[in-house]
């Protein structure tokens, strides 16, 4: 059956238009003519309110109603520069430093603007601080070393201090629990104001690590090359055997002292050149990050015991960990 309107292309029975088109032309055809509601609703086969509806909405020509902005696009501007200005402040002082311009806003409507900005609240990265002539520095020594393959990194035998605590701040597993057992001793985590620690030198390379070295005194200079000479000259030896190697230091104080340049010429260790507090380039210390995951779950309870732990751990990093690790160093 063909309608009144099937000189518009339309058909009520067929397919060649959706229903939806089709009743908003018939409205709008109808309407336009003067013709009732009731019978606009008759003829597009649907209800009066139907109709009613889409003629105020056409007619209105507003998309959408709701509450009117508080703050103006200068004002939230405004807001912005104050986020560029200094990032580390909280809501709470943007807030007020924003409020105290003259804007009304609430402490919710400073919030939402914030993250429209485009800005979340995160914990910052820690990085080394380095003056310019540092970076430049860090920058040289990667240039040189960019095209360094996998077998030369294998040559060199890392080297670091680092220092385990027995609490290890807020890292450590979750726990499962019941309700009202949040205070029951096995579901507690312990912490100390004065946490028992120990100081550790150990050494590495890519066929695997080396014995470690728990320190009890400050590292001197004659206390490191005590050092070197009981721990670091086994560990060449272990790893390398007859194989010539480099050995990797940082720039502390006593691993720059003329005693020990001295000591390491004498003994002919060849030292590889270090940059000062490079981020992230010295592979033991991505070692000592899993060295710490690994024992996450171990609850060592004085000194002594964190001793045995870490040497446990420390005796279960596999060869191929530490391969995989001097792997990633080329660029």
């Amino acid at each position: 059956m063909v309608s009144q309107f099937g000189s518009l292309g339309y058909t009520i029975m067929g397919k060649t238009a959706d229903l939806t088109v089709f009743w908003t032309t018939i409205i709008d055809t109808l309407h336009k003519e003067g013709k009732p509601q009731t019978s606009t609703a008759k003829e597009a086969g649907c209800s009066q309110s139907a109709v009613s509806k889409h003629v105020n909405r056409k007619l209105s020509g507003r998309k959408k109603c709701g509450r009117k902005k508080c703050t103006t696009n200068r004002e939230n501007r405004s807001l912005m520069r104050i986020v560029k200005q200094n990032p580390f402040k909280n809501l709470s002082k943007l807030h007020k430093e924003w409020t105290e311009a003259g804007v009304k806003a609430s402490r919710a409507t400073t919030h939402r603007h914030v993250k429209e900005f485009g800005y979340s609240c995160r914990i910052p990265l820690v990085k080394p601080l380095l003056n310019h002539r540092q970076r430049q520095r860090c920058l040289t020594w990667a240039k040189e070393k960019k095209n360094w393959t996998v077998a030369q990194w294998s040559k060199v035998l890392f080297s670091d201090e680092i220092k385990f605590c027995i609490s290890f701040g807020n890292q450590g597993p979750r726990v499962w629990r019941k309700g009202g057992e949040a205070h029951n001793p096995s579901c507690l985590k312990f912490s100390v104001k004065f946490p028992q620690s120990v100081m550790i030198w150990g050494a590495m390379s890519s066929a695997g690590v080396g014995p470690l070295c728990f320190l009890k005194t400050k590292v001197t200079a004659p206390v490191y090359q005590e050092i070197l000479e009981h721990f670091m000259l086994p560990s060449a030896d272990q790893l390398f055997e007859d194989a010539d190697f480099i050995f990797q230091q940082d720039l502390a104080p006593a691993h720059t002292a003329k005693s020990t340049k001295t000591w390491l010429n004498d003994h002919g260790v060849g030292v590889l050149d270090w940059p000062a507090n490079p981020p992230d380039l010295n592979a033991i210390e991505n070692l000592w990050g899993i060295v710490k995951r690994k024992m996450r779950n171990k609850r060592p309870k004085n000194a002594d015991d964190l001793k045995a732990t870490v040497k446990e751990t420390w005796a279960s990093i596999p060869p191929q960990q530490c391969h995989k690790l001097i792997t990633s160093m080329p660029c």
